[in-house]
């Protein structure tokens, strides 16, 4: 008897592309259980411990029995302290009922996409950019149309490029600030200037309070009151771990966006949530603290990238990357990506994983010790005059082919 065809899978799998800086961390992961000790360059992480209220409040729910569901929604204790944070941070009032909260921001993400895209709907956005934005948008059916932004201009949104890019068929605007990979933050004539072309803005807003000098993030929810603004407590607050975002939503939006969180995720853990009112009433040092040692820590790598021989024009004025230029070592960031890993021990995520509008680069993250940087630099500094001769090698090969 001859063997059963294999069943089908879901052709919407098929749109979604590996999630690269998660392939490098397996693949160090790997090296590491062979006994190679590798530099983690690769994955958004930071490396302090969450704020201590946060692990306490945490620790006492638990003790307490506050293990079961709690409100879709999110506790109100929760959905109020966030309202008060906002309205803290950027002056805006928003009511507790416009909040969702959610385990991380990615749920928050799949959401709001799975609430405005219907097949063949398109999704406005600045490259390069998170490689889950895409992914999402393909997944519930959509279509992300791509703004090219570039090192020399900060890598800004021109508003003029995203109305040029608007068709019938778009259903918001997509804006990262401060943005991964590039840290460039969206000045506020921008987000205003995007916010006035009629259309939703989804604003991901994780980074803010990671900040340096006087750089400012400007919320969409000044300039359009029916923004979605994603948010979390992963990067601001160290708590990765803990699975806690939130999603803010004009309040037509919010039945909607109920009814999927009651049939997707029930609800965010509820002795988490205790964590999260914590960190909001009590992580302002943590914070502070946090952003003093990123930015000693970015300018410690950038200057020895730059000595290295990566581009680096503008400095990130958020989050806790360095997108730097890499294409005089490989143009193939990929590849280039896994000879540096097989060759260096350090973990960097390629270019590619970003976009078109990624390749050539590789994206550098600095949440990690600065004895950690010291030591991928000295690393990197051994393998890279090779690389870069293979590179003008192969460079010179293809020339005499043409």
């Amino acid at each position: 008897m001859a063997d059963p065809a294999p069943h089908p899978f879901a052709s919407r799998t098929d749109v979604l592309e590996p999630f690269l800086a998660m392939e490098v961390m397996e693949r160090a992961f790997a090296m590491e259980q062979a006994g190679i000790s590798v530099s983690h360059l690769e994955v958004g992480e930071p490396d302090f411990a969450a704020p201590e209220a946060a692990v306490s409040a945490c620790a006492q729910a638990l003790r307490d029995g506050e293990t079961h569901y709690s409100d879709s929604r999110g506790l109100i204790e929760l959905r109020t302290a966030i309202a008060n944070d906002v309205e803290t941070r950027f002056q805006v009032s928003i009511d507790p009922d416009r909040v969702m909260v959610t385990s991380g921001t990615s749920p928050a993400m799949l959401l709001v996409f799975s609430l405005l895209i219907e097949q063949g709907d398109e999704i406005v956005l600045g490259a390069p950019c998170y490689p889950c934005y895409p992914n999402f948008i393909r997944y519930c059916g959509g279509v992300p149309v791509f703004v090219e932004t570039a090192a020399e201009d900060a890598y800004l949104l021109d508003p003029e490029a995203v109305r040029r890019a608007i068709t019938p068929r778009t259903r918001a605007i997509l804006i990262g600030s401060p943005a991964n990979p590039t840290g460039a933050i969206q000045p506020r004539k921008v987000v205003e200037a995007l916010s006035e072309l009629g259309l939703p803005l989804i604003s991901d807003e994780i980074y803010d309070g990671l900040v340096y000098g006087d750089a400012a993030v400007t919320s969409a929810l000044e300039f359009d009151a029916e923004a979605y603004v994603l948010d979390g407590f992963s990067k601001r607050y160290a708590m990765t771990g803990f699975r806690l975002g939130w999603v803010i939503a004009p309040q037509r939006a919010m039945r909607r966006i109920q009814t999927m969180q009651q049939n997707l995720f029930i609800s965010a853990s509820r002795f988490v949530q205790h964590a999260g009112i914590a960190a909001l009433e009590s992580g302002a040092a943590d914070v502070a603290n946090m952003r003093t040692v990123y930015q000693g820590r970015r300018d410690f790598l950038a200057a020895g990238l730059r000595r290295l021989g990566f581009g680096l024009p503008t400095l990130p004025e958020g989050a806790f990357y360095l997108f730097a230029d890499a294409s005089r070592f490989g143009v193939d960031s990929k590849q280039l990506a896994s000879e540096i890993l097989e060759r260096a021990h350090v973990g960097v995520c390629p270019g590619i994983d970003f976009g078109r509008a990624g390749e050539g680069k590789l994206r550098f993250c600095y949440a990690v010790s600065e004895s950690t940087l010291e030591t991928a630099l000295d690393q990197l500094e051994r393998v890279l005059p090779q690389l870069e001769a293979e590179a003008a090698g192969a460079l010179e090969t293809a020339g005499s082919r043409t």
